[in-house]
């Protein structure tokens, strides 16, 4: 199993864990937990930090239900950054699903309704339960996720909560802009044309 290959190289003290029936730990055996073999291998990559994880196994670390949804423009370059660096962080978490709305499978009927125009128009987060969340509140509930609340947390109060969110609005509406992009209006006239493009006169798409 790839269990046994992976213990041989942890510390020979004993693995300590918490029981989940009382506060006292207890200490386990070589064999895996019955319980969770998932749960045995993600925390062996946690808590030991092991570089001969494989990929498949970190991908079945981070293969759990999401909790927030985060729809983010692909196309913009300082966007990016901070996607990417939430997607680094998001591999020990698995806590958050990333939608790029400039995809052009991107579609609103699964993302509450929230039309390509309108996601354009600020940050948007979707929470598990269906609730969506806009501006700074979105990033805090990201950042939350992957254990960087911190960075949001005092966006929470009066008056810090309406300075960041008049920030905030201020980088939505210039964003394109600072960016060197063409403005929304000509970017959505682009997409409708490719769409066209992509569909014949009876309607039956090419692509």
């Amino acid at each position: 199993m790839a269990c046994r290959a992976i213990l041989p190289r942890l510390p020979l003290r004993p693995l300590i864990l918490a029981s989940s029936a009382s506060s006292s730990p207890f200490t386990i055996s070589s064999r895996p937990p019955s319980h969770s073999l998932r749960a045995f291998r993600c925390h062996v990559r946690s808590e030991a930090k092991l570089e001969t994880v494989t990929q498949s196994e970190e991908d079945t670390c981070t293969s759990k239900p999401w909790k927030i949804k985060m729809l983010y423009d692909g196309d913009c370059p300082l966007c990016m950054r901070e996607v990417n660096m939430l997607k680094e962080r998001n591999k020990l978490y698995g806590a958050i699903k990333f939608v790029d709305i400039s995809s052009e499978d991107y579609s609103p009927e699964e993302n509450q309704g929230l039309d390509y125009k309108t996601a354009m128009g600020r940050i948007h987060a979707i929470l598990s339960d269906g609730a969506v969340v806009r501006d700074v509140e979105a990033f805090r509930r990201l950042y939350e996720e992957v254990d960087l609340g911190w960075v949001y947390a005092i966006t929470q109060y009066e008056p810090v909560a309406r300075i960041a969110n008049a920030i905030y609005s201020v980088w939505a509406k210039y964003r394109l802009q600072i960016t060197g992009r063409p403005p929304l209006e000509d970017i959505l006239e682009s997409r409708q044309k490719k769409r066209a493009e992509a569909c014949s006169d009876d309607k039956i798409c090419k692509m």
